[in-house]
């Protein structure tokens, strides 16, 4: 950039890096979708085509971003973690929220007619907004990913009971909320089987238990181990050189990425995929 009187200018510029040696998680959120869910006409308690148009545009972003180890999302919202050993852009919050951001809404309007063909878009148009939280410790990391997946399990579960009240049991939504007001799970799992002979269990996987995003690699069985590594000692930053950082970044761009509905909260997910806690591309799975 050439020198100029102006340039002076360039010293008004924030520095907004986030601290170094953390987890970062990037939250998407949607703006105003109760409004759209309206205006669409999204089924309740949960329309499948708007969850796969959530993770199209989730998965875009994770295969954009080999730096992202993880996404996790459900209803409207998407959650993209990255090692606290990650430098993409310096590290700088607005850089990575805007880029999140910008890519994830640029792929949900894209992929809009593959979701809802026959239902065009009209303004306004969907809007997603975004932070960036560090979080310390691996397990402040897993705690945040499973209070996420908690409150999906526990919004499903009341949803699934209050719009089976009103769509099969003739109640208005003051009527529903009236009967649900302090229940716990049990109770709304013995109204869903006792009034409409549901079994909240055999509701599908991903309306309980979201969506979880991340590169495909061989399962790995702990036990096989002659060492077991304790989860924090796996999630270290590894003392790598930049052809060796480079190297495993296209190893990553070229794995496969994957959406599956799988519990994050046991210790069974992360410990027969250390790849990604370790930032570590792990092996690619033979073909069937």
């Amino acid at each position: 950039m050439a020198n100029s009187k102006f340039e002076y200018v360039r010293n008004f510029e924030q520095t907004d890096s986030l601290l170094p040696n953390t987890w970062i998680v990037v939250r998407v959120d949607g703006r105003a979708f109760t409004k759209m869910c309206a205006k669409y006409g999204f089924e309740k308690p949960n329309d499948r085509r708007a969850l796969d148009l959530m993770n199209a545009a989730a998965k875009a972003v994770v295969t954009d971003l080999p730096e992202a180890m993880i996404a996790y999302g459900v209803s409207d919202e998407y959650s993209f973690v990255f090692h606290k050993s990650c430098n993409l852009f310096e590290r700088r919050a607005s850089k990575l929220v805007s880029t999140i951001v910008s890519t994830f809404t640029a792929n949900y309007v894209y992929s809009w007619p593959i979701c809802f063909p026959g239902t065009p878009l009209s303004f306004p148009l969907p809007t997603f907004d975004g932070r960036a939280v560090c979080y310390p410790s691996l397990q402040n990391l897993r705690d945040y990913l499973s209070w996420r997946q908690v409150d999906c399990h526990i919004n499903n579960l009341y949803n699934t009971t209050f719009w089976s009240l009103i769509q099969l049991g003739g109640l208005d939504n003051k009527e529903a909320e009236r009967i649900l007001a302090g229940t716990l799970a049990a109770e709304k799992n013995e109204i869903l089987f006792s009034k409409f002979h549901i079994n909240y269990n055999n509701e599908p996987e991903i309306f309980k238990k979201g969506s979880v995003i991340f590169r495909d690699y061989e399962l790995v069985d702990p036990d096989s181990h002659a060492v077991a590594l304790e989860m924090d000692d796996l999630a270290e930053p590894l003392q790598q050189s930049k052809t060796q950082v480079e190297k495993d970044k296209k190893k990553r761009a070229k794995a496969r990425v994957v959406v599956e509905h799988i519990d994050l909260i046991k210790d069974e997910f992360w410990d027969k995929r250390p790849w990604i806690l370790s930032n570590k591309p792990g092996k690619v799975p033979k073909e069937p």
